[in-house]
């Protein structure tokens, strides 16, 4: 009988809820907090079926930054500025702040939609 090669298992790692954290990101909660705030906002535009020119005519930008938004290539974006976009397309942002659990580590920041 022919033994069979076993390949080494590879190590399964449980996630840390933020992608970015398990890739080592420095800014990782700033990263994760962006994109869940693009979600929400490509989703407004794209319920609302507007084109990038149209989308970038209502937010104050040129489409090139609609393109860069709707692709999650967020490095020119600011946490703040994705929140007024949202908020001009008439969406309430409500940011509450609690005391944290007493556990290790710093506080987090969570962004969800509605």
């Amino acid at each position: 009988m022919a033994k069979q090669s076993v390949e080494p298992r590879e190590k399964v790692v449980r996630s840390s809820g933020n992608v970015f954290a398990d890739l080592g990101f420095p800014d990782a909660g700033e990263r994760q907090t962006k994109v869940r705030l693009a979600l929400a906002i490509n989703d407004v535009l794209d319920r609302r079926g507007l084109s990038q020119g149209k989308a970038a005519a209502l937010l104050g930008i040129n489409q090139p930054k609609i393109s860069a938004l709707s692709k999650y290539r967020l490095e020119g974006f600011s946490v703040e500025r994705l929140m007024r976009f949202l908020t001009a397309l008439n969406q309430d942002v409500e940011i509450v702040i609690r005391n944290r659990a007493r556990t290790r580590g710093p506080g987090r920041v969570y962004v969800t939609a509605a």
